[in-house]
């Protein structure tokens, strides 16, 4: 094996052994081996690019096409289909995965599903690396600077996965393949230099250093480099653990998580579960994520609460740090759950399995449960009365992942006169959670007081407060909209009136403590679809925020501020008589367990408090906004001319042979006919030689050409012709009407006399294309001559035209 061809295959082997620290950002391993195959047929392209050889652009630029080209055909068809043809096959659908990929990667934590989205850019990313790599190191030859990529790829794989007990291990073989190229191009840059260290050995120049291999190769520098190397790793492993201070560079990573509080599960911190919620909700698969079965009367009820965000800092609203309990056999009483309304409270039994690629750390379930029932390592967080997987290592934590459990928990069915009865809130809760940030713009406070103008009660006011949101406010829904942090955020949202979810919960919980009702946000699934065979699908846009507030004797109590399709509003909250003004919400996606994909709004003669409970009929279909709908035209032509782009650039040598030997031969010439058969005869493997005369070099196509006899004549002709041209007489007319004829049925001739790989490469790579090459360089050549002779000419007449003495 040649020096060049070591080369290029430790270049893969060192992008492949570093490609490895991808692993922990997925759950599986599985797209290891394609990237490693894929990643094989690019370094071979690439080798024999440079052994026809191409120039340095041209083996890059074939490397990339055919990368491209592969990963459009092992994956067009696994993303949303938008149309027919291979155009749509090969473009639109591979487009839509590798933003499907991008958007999977912004849902799931780490380590997130294989879907084909997040494996197409694993793959894509591998073959980038290893492009730049191959192309640093073999085709530059400058195989220390390809450690930059490698490092970009272990940097960005090692800062996302956040360290971890297999960290080293990634960091070993990563440094083991750059330090074996390193190696290989030592070796290869020694072998060009001859048997410099090829003398004799000396007596005892062994324990020198110096001594020589087998064979009379030089092994000392190479086995000194091998030392180095090895003692440079070695470092790298052994002084991180050694110094506390590194422990967690490069290899260990930090994790700035705010998730592991102080002892291993011993607290639960300030973690807001808000960061995916709005890419859930405008997620295009909209997957499950859970399926339940419940015996509740009340289905449209169940909602699946995660956890509950009891603090507002003044940046944004977040789970307070508590204390965790190990999870007892039965959970403590609500708080604040009193008689009469215990009493006419319904236990109902509901049955979750999660799916594989749900990996939440917080455990859904219906709100108030009383008992879980789930193997693993939980723990229980009592004010919020949530459920947080435990630690079971170093970054490691217990979640939903592929569970199975069952909850029992209350239906609670309180009524409006209770509500509006409820005594004064216990002091403590009072005063927790009526806390607001002394920044909060006054007009939050000046619009709740006017919201609620009037009211004599909590009750009221708080229905007051969902009903401005919900129904004669003017709001309107739209998960477009940016989530935003600050009390700044609650501000401009009153302001714009559009929002989400997170808008209005945020809302109206900073409003309701701004009127000194205790309040907190919620954060869940709204209550799924329910199937024929009895379960419940919860899919990703079915994840929901809504506030929650304080009364005595029911406890923390549901209220639906967001005018969006399909919520249900609570019971409880209907006895106020809407505002005469109906809000007019845009045409929405609709979040709904019965429709979750489809974007309905209430039609305009709904009256606003039969519109408010739901019952208002079937809703109208959204008009189609784009989202979803399929790419727009703009889109569709820009695939489509990157399409003709790509797949056209192996054509352009193809194309410009034939557009040159038919200008060649049209114009009837002998003597640029017979240059048209020099540069054919060139293309198919029998190189030109100016040397020669006509007849001979005739001779010479015919034979390395091993053309048959009819071939062979029209060559002869060809030539005779030539003959005739340059040793006629002068005013003699040399006629060939046959001279096209002649040139096309020798180029026949020596396209089927080649094997299969020389004739596809006469065909689309064609030698004789380098006059291309060495047409440019005359050009550039002669421009650069001749403005360098105007300079000189233009320098000579200043110095001749300079100053004159008086």
């Amino acid at each position: 094996m040649s020096g060049r061809a070591k080369l290029t295959l430790f270049a893969a082997l060192a992008t492949l052994l570093t490609s490895w620290s991808l692993n922990a950002l997925v759950d599986s391993q599985a797209w290891l081996l394609q990237a490693a195959l894929l990643l094989a047929v690019q370094s071979a392209v690439g080798a024999g690019a440079r052994r026809v050889p191409l120039a340095r652009a041209l083996t890059v630029a074939a490397q990339a096409l055919v990368s491209l080209l592969l990963l459009a055909f092992l994956y067009a068809g696994k993303g949303e289909s938008h149309g027919d043809g291979p155009l749509a096959y090969l473009v639109t659908d591979f487009g839509a995965l590798f933003g499907q990929g991008v958007r999977d990667v912004g849902e799931f934590a780490i380590p997130a599903p294989l879907t084909d989205g997040i494996k197409l850019l694993l793959v894509s990313g591998v073959l980038l690396i290893g492009l730049l790599v191959d192309t640093l190191a073999v085709t530059l030859r400058t195989a220390a600077a390809a450690g930059l990529p490698l490092l970009a790829l272990y940097s960005v794989a090692s800062g996302l996965a956040g360290g971890g007990g297999a960290s080293w291990f990634s960091f070993l073989l990563a440094g083991c393949g750059y330090l074996m190229l390193l190696l290989s191009e030592g070796r290869d840059r020694l072998a060009q230099w001859g048997r410099v260290f090829g003398a004799a050995p000396r007596r005892g120049a062994a324990d020198s250093g110096l001594a020589n291999g087998a064979g009379g190769q030089a092994t000392a520098p190479v086995k000194f480099g091998r030392r180095i190397g090895a003692v440079t790793l070695g470092l790298a492993l052994v002084v991180p653990a050694v110094l506390p201070s590194l422990g967690g560079g490069l290899l260990g990573g930090t994790q700035d998580s705010d998730e592991s509080g102080g002892g291993v599960g011993g607290t639960i911190s300030a973690v807001n579960p808000l960061v995916s919620l709005q890419s859930n909700l405008n997620a295009q698969d909209n997957r499950v994520i859970l399926k339940y079965r419940t015996n509740s009367p009340q289905q449209a009820e169940q909602y699946l609460r995660i956890l509950a965000l009891d603090e507002f800092n003044g940046v944004k609203w977040e789970a307070s740090g508590r204390a965790l309990v190990d999870v007892p056999e039965k959970l403590p009483d609500p708080p604040g759950l009193r008689a009469p309304v215990s009493r006419s409270a319904v236990e109902v039994t509901t049955s979750v399995s999660a799916a594989d690629y749900y990996t939440q750390r917080y455990l859904p379930m219906p709100y108030p449960a009383t008992s879980v029932d789930i193997g693993g390592k939980w723990r229980f967080e009592p004010a919020g009365r949530t459920l947080v997987g435990d630690q079971l290592g170093r970054d490691k934590f217990q979640n939903v992942q592929g569970a199975e459990y069952t909850v029992r928990s209350l239906l609670l069915k309180p009524t409006a006169q209770q509500l509006q009865n409820a005594p004064e809130p216990d002091p403590a809760v009072q005063q927790e959670y009526t806390k607001l940030p002394d920044n909060l713009p006054a007009v939050v406070a000046e619009t709740a007081r006017q919201v609620t103008q009037g009211s004599k009660d909590d009750y009221t006011r708080a229905v007051k407060l969902q009903d401005y949101f919900a129904v004669n406010g003017g709001f309107r829904y739209n998960t477009k909209t940016a989530s935003g942090t600050g009390p700044q955020a609650v501000a401009r949202f009153l302001a714009d009136k559009e929002g989400f979810c997170v808008h209005f919960a945020f809302s109206m919980a900073a409003m309701s403590r701004s009127l000194g009702i205790p309040a907190r946000v919620a954060v869940g699934f709204t209550p799924g679809e329910k199937q024929s065979d009895g379960n419940v699908n919860v899919s990703m846009r079915d994840a929901h925020a809504w506030p929650e507030l304080y009364f005595e004797g029911v406890g923390w109590t549901r209220f639906e501020p967001t005018p969006r399709s399909g919520i249900n509003i609570p019971e409880y909250s209907r006895a106020q008589t809407p505002a005469a003004q109906p809000s007019a919400p845009a045409p929405l996606p609709s979040q709904s367990a019965a429709q979750p994909s489809t974007g309905p709004t209430a039609t305009p003669e709904c009256p606003p408090n039969l519109k408010k409970i739901g019952e208002c009929g079937a809703a109208a279909a959204a008009p189609d906004t784009g989202d979803g709908g399929g790419p727009s035209v703009t889109t569709v032509l820009g695939w489509a001319a990157l399409a003709v782009a790509v797949l056209g650039l192996p054509l352009l040598p193809l194309l410009w042979r034939t557009r040159l030997r038919a200008r060649r031969l049209a114009t009837g010439e002998v003597l640029t006919a017979w240059r048209e058969l020099g540069d054919t005869a060139w293309d198919a493997g029998v190189l030109p030689d100016e040397a020669l005369s006509p007849r001979r070099a005739a001779s010479r196509i015919v034979d390395l050409g091993r053309l048959d006899a009819e071939s062979a004549a029209a060559v002869h002709r060809v030539a005779g012709a030539v003959e005739r041209a340059l040793y006629a007489p002068p005013g003699a007319e040399v006629s060939y009407p046959e001279l096209a004829d002649d040139v096309l049925l020798a180029r026949t001739g020596l396209l089927e006399s080649a094997d299969r790989l020389p004739r596809l490469r006469a065909l689309l790579l064609p030698r004789s294309a380098a006059r291309v090459s060495w047409a440019l360089t005359a050009r550039r050549t002669a421009m650069a001559t001749a403005v360098s002779a105007y300079l000189t000419a233009l320098r000579s007449r200043l110095l001749k035209a300079g100053p004159t003495g008086d």
